[in-house]
Parts: C-alpha cells; structure tokens; sequence
C-alpha cells in the first residue's frame, strides 16, 4: 500500500511540475511527508467524508427535478383516496346541510328555503309574463335577453329588500344565481339556431353544471365538510361527463372515430380535473367549447348592428370575440393564481411561459383587432372610391389615387402588425428580441447587396406612386408595354391590354411612362366631303350637333369641350377634308366619337351635304363639250328622218 501511495503522490506531483514554468524540483523531503499524510487515518477519514458528501449533493441534484413530480404524485393519490373514502358520507352530510338551513329559517319565522326559492322564481316568471305582454319583444337576441334581465330584476329587487337569516340567504343567493345563469345559457342556445336534439341535451349538461356549482358554493356556509363537497363535484362530474359522451355520440353526424376521438378527449380532460390540474383543465376545455362560443358570440353581435361591415360593425362584431377571448384569459390567469400547488407552479420556467403565453395571446388578439378596422376602413375606401362618373375631375382623380395608393398601404400595414405582434409575442415569451432586430437589419443589408434587382424595382415603384404617374384604371404605355393599370404589387405593375392579355411588368422595367388617361383627352378626328360642299353650312350644323350631344342626358357629362369643326384641313383626291375636334373625359373618347359620327352623318344627308367617293373619268376633260355634241348629232339625225318622210 506505501509503494501504491508514493507511486500516486509521485505521478501527482510529476503532472504539476510539468504544468507550472518554469520547472522546479521537489525534494524527496516534502515527497515523504505528502505520503506520512496520506496514511494518516484521521486524513483518510477526511477524504472519505468529503467523497460521500460529493455523492450525496450530485445525486440530490439528479433529484430535484423529480422531487416535485413525487411530492405531486404522492398529494394527489392522497386527495383522490380522501375524496373516494368521503362518499358513503354525501347523504348523511347533505340531509344535515338541509335541516341546519330549514331549522335557520323556520326559527326565525321564515318558510323553508324551498318554499322560499320557489316563490322568488314565481315572482320573477310573474314579473317577466307581464313585461312579454306589454312589450311584445322581437325574436333578436337583446329581445331574448331583456325578458331574463326582467325576471332576475325583479327576484334580485325582493331578495335585497328582506333581511333573511343567515343560511337561507346563501343558500337563496347560490341557487338564485345559478338559475339566472341557466336561464341565460338558454336564451344563448335558443339564439345560436343550435338543433333541438344537440339543444336538450345541452340544456341538461348545463343544468347540472349549475346546480353542481350552486351547491359547491353553498356547502361551505352549510357546513358540508371540504372533502364532502368534493366528492359530491366528483359525482356530478360523472353524470356531466356521460352526458356530453351521450350527446357527441346522439347528436353528431361524424364518423365513429371522430366520435371515439372526442369522447376519450372528454374522458382526459375529466381525469385531468380529478387529478386537481385546472389550468390544463381549462385549457382543454377551451380548445373543445370555444371556436363555437366565438362563433355564436360573433353571431349575435352581428345582431346589433345594421351593417357588420362597417366600423361600427366591425368593433362591435370584433370587440365582442376579442372581449370573451380576454375573458377566458384571464379565467386562466385567476384559476392558475388560486392554484398554487400544482405541479407547474413549481417550476419557475413552466410559469414565465404560462403567463408569457396568456399576455401573447391578449397581444395577438388586440391586433387582430385594429387590423380589422384598419382593413375594413381601406376596403370601405376602395369600394366607395370605384364609381368616379357622376364626379368632378378633381374628385374622380383623388378616388383613383385612392384605389391606387390604399391596396399597397392595405399590404405594408398587414406585414407591420404582423413583425410588430410577433415581437412583443417574442419578447413577452422571454426572447431578447434586441439580437434578433441587429441580425434582421444585417440580413437585410446582405438581401439588399445579393437582390439589387429586386431593390431597384421596389425603390422605382416608390418613386413612381410619388409622381402619381399613373393610377389604377387609366390607360398607359412604356416601352413595348401598353394597358389599363389593374394593379400593384411592391415590386411589379399589372397592365390589361385592350385586347386581353396582361403585362406584369417590374416597376424598374417601366422606364417613361406615357398617361393616356390623365385629366382630358382631346379627340381630333377628319371627314371628307364634295368639294360643292358649302363649309360654313356644315360648320353651323356641326355646331348644332356637338350642342345636342352636349344636352344628352347620357353623354353630357362625358363632355369637357363639345364637337367643334376647326375648318378645312386639306383639299384631298376626291374632295375637301374637314377636321372635328372635342374634349372628352379619359376613356370615352372612342365611344363619343362613334356617337358623334352617326349623328354628323345624318345631320348632312339631312341637309344636303354629300361625303365624297372615289370617281373615275374616262375621256377627257371637256365633259360639257362632249355632251353638247352628242346632242347635237341626235337632233340632225332626228331632222334627216322628217326630211325622209
């Protein structure tokens, strides 16, 4: 063993002159005492100790994650044997209950609660009766609702006005409670245009949900001991949980995996309720029940407003989905407060992520919000900004900036709501966003030097909507490219030539752009008439023509300057040119000069104005020589026949 520990001591002291510079020598003196110490018992025992200790701590430390997680288990197997061992006890514990608040009421004069709860129901359906009869309310759900406020008015009225005794009132007030909450749940099913069958069954699963919460709430007062009311929450539990299996498998029309799905869904969650794990409790009865809550709730706001579209009806629609949304986020919050011992409050990590998840989704939910009324408002623009002919122009070309300008904002808003809410989402999770932010802008630069291409498109787009080139609607021409503007995009314009087919082109391929749309469009166009034409009487009935259309009732308004005729513009082959010119709104030109033509062709055969045609002369020039001779010939011939005779 000695020759063991010197070996050690030496290699030991080896390894450290060979890490230490300079190199030093150790005496043999010192090599000894190091090996006299090492067999010392007393130092042996140390280092014992110290080994042991060391074990003990890495293995204490193995356990802390699993120490919770027991300590977890052990509770709830303990609660779970309590509550199971409680329930021979519930009807001896609730005929107590009852006499203890019939003996409380009748000591002091009262009826018994019973009696007492059935006549303040009496009195409210009374109340309600006569409000149905003088007010006739509508079949909308703020008419369903307003005979329910009626009846609990009136039942809350003489339940505060009476100094009842101690136990009848809480008793009163939890039962109360409950039946308005009922009645409520009702009027909410009757309202949503749920199916009878689904709707009776719903009514009966809500009924016992009720009554199971007003006894809970009342057991204490009562004197029902903790683990008798849990137990009792136990077995209503049980009735609610084959009722909602009874009605997935009655009512639904989905196939049987589906239905087998959901039910042993419905089983989980029960069994996540037993085991007192209410926050993952709600949460699954969330994802189960709340898409329809939303639904309806969405629904019956609708009901309140005339238009849903509008921005009232948008906030109120909205505002009512993000209010039960906010709702259940902060029943989460308050059930995980009052929870304290549950297996995930433990862990310091699992709550920044619970309550970092619950601010996320109140983010999320109130900017889906402003988004809405922000696109609502822009699409309402856009729609109300399309019919610009009974405008002026100044006010037609501001709609057509609109139509232009808005889509784009209606894009640029969505990705900055969106990178905005998904960095608050990011840094409420417990991501330092700052990193993220730095790293984005030098990706950014890095995109911006590898896709120039892309950038020059995206910054000539911004400067062309800066000149308002050109807006969605009117008529253009760049390049090879010609067409009514559809649309945009951030980096390309969408162009409808007139004989269909579409352009998308880059806004960095556009290069000058010519607007054949923009403010007035003089239409100049030419008619050749005979040269006996008389030009100041064609200008007069050209005048007249351009008056009449003017007057139209269909084409006045499409006119900024009327039909004029400028005058000759050239003696032609056939006949004399004359040139017609008009001002008109952009986009109409073609279709008022096909009206103008019509009409000037029917005012001039009118009035004796013949068009020109192309004629061919055979001979010569002296066509009233050649007729006279003709003439001429015939009557001699006609003179030598008599002579003949």
């Amino acid at each position: 063993m000695k020759w063991f520990l010197s070996f050690v001591a030496s290699l030991f002291l080896a390894f450290n002159a060979l890490a230490q510079t300079p190199t030093t020598v150790v005496p043999q003196a010192k090599i000894d005492e190091l090996v006299r110490l090492l067999q010392d018992p007393d130092v042996q025992a140390w280092l014992n100790s110290r080994k042991e200790t060391g074990a003990s701590g890495a293995s204490a430390a193995a356990s802390t994650g699993t120490s919770h997680l027991a300590k977890w288990e052990a509770a709830a197997r303990a609660r779970v044997s309590e509550i199971l061992a409680a329930i021979p006890s519930i009807p001896t514990e609730v005929g107590a209950a009852a006499t203890r608040a019939r003996h409380d009421a009748t000591s002091r004069g009262y009826a018994p609660v019973f009696i007492i709860f059935g006549g303040l129901v009496a009195l409210g359906l009374l109340a309600e009766g006569l409000y149905r009869r003088l007010a006739a309310p509508s079949a909308t759900l703020h008419g369903r609702l307003a005979p329910v406020g009626i009846f609990a008015g009136a039942m809350a009225i003489v339940f505060f006005a009476v100094e009842w005794p101690p136990l009848a009132r809480v008793t009163l007030l939890a039962y109360l409670g409950a039946f308005i909450l009922f009645r409520l749940a009702l009027t909410f099913l009757s309202a949503a245009g749920i199916r009878a069958s689904l709707r009776a069954r719903l009514t009966i699963l809500i009924g016992i949900v009720c009554f199971a919460v007003a006894t809970a709430a009342a057991g204490e007062a009562l004197g029902v001991p903790p683990l008798v009311s849990a137990a009792l929450s136990y077995c209503f539990s049980v009735v609610g949980l084959l009722f909602a299996i009874e009605a997935v498998w009655a009512t639904s029309q989905r196939p049987r995996p589906w239905k087998a799905a959901v039910a042993a869904f419905l089983v989980l969650l029960w069994v996540i309720w037993c085991l007192d794990m209410r926050g993952l409790f709600w949460i699954g009865i969330y994802v189960l029940v709340l898409p329809a809550i939303l639904n309806a709730v969405g629904r019956a706001a609708a009901s309140f407003t005339p238009d849903p579209g509008s921005l009232r009806g948008v906030l109120i629609v909205r505002g009512a989905r993000a209010a039960v949304i906010a709702l259940a986020v902060g029943w989460l919050a308050l059930v995980w407060h009052l929870n304290p011992d549950t297996l995930g409050q433990r862990d310091p990590i699992i709550v920044a992520l619970f309550y970092g998840g619950l601010k996320s989704v109140l983010i999320l939910v109130v900017a889906d919000l402003l988004w809405q009324l922000a696109r609502g408002w822009i699409d309402r623009t856009l729609q109300g900004a399309s019919d610009t002919t009974s405008l002026a122009p100044a006010d037609a070309a501001r709609r057509a900036r609109f139509r232009t300008l808005l889509p784009i904002f209606r894009n640029a808003l969505a990705v900055i709501v969106a990178v905005m809410a998904g960095l608050i989402v990011l840094a409420q999770m417990g991501v330092q966003i700052g990193p993220l932010i730095a790293g984005a802008g030098i990706f950014g630069v890095a995109i911006g030097f590898g896709s120039q291409t892309l950038v020059k498109d995206v910054i000539s787009g911004v400067f062309y909507m800066l000149d308002d080139a050109f807006r969605v609607g009117e008529y253009i021409q760049a390049k090879d490219y010609k067409g009514t503007v559809e649309g945009f995009s951030l980096r390309s314009v969408r162009l409808r030539h007139h004989r269909g087919p579409v352009f998308t082109v880059p806004f960095g391929e556009l290069g000058a752009v010519e607007n054949m749309s923009r403010d007035w469009v003089i239409d100049k166009f030419r008619i050749t008439v005979g040269f006996a034409t008389d030009i100041e009487k064609a200008r007069k009935l050209t005048k007249k023509i351009g008056a009449e259309l003017k007057d139209d009732p269909e084409l006045g308004k499409l006119f900024i300057e009327p039909l004029k005729m400028k005058g000759v513009e050239e003696f032609g082959d056939y006949g004399i040119v004359l040139s017609f010119a008009m001002t008109t709104v952009p986009g109409m030109q073609t279709y008022i000069r096909r009206k103008a033509y019509a009409k000037i062709r029917e005012v001039f055969l009118a009035n004796g104005i013949a068009f020109a045609q192309p004629t061919v002369q055979v001979g010569g020039d002296d066509k009233d020589g050649g007729a006279a001779a003709a003439q001429a010939i015939r009557a001699q011939q006609a003179s030598s026949a008599t002579l003949v005779k």
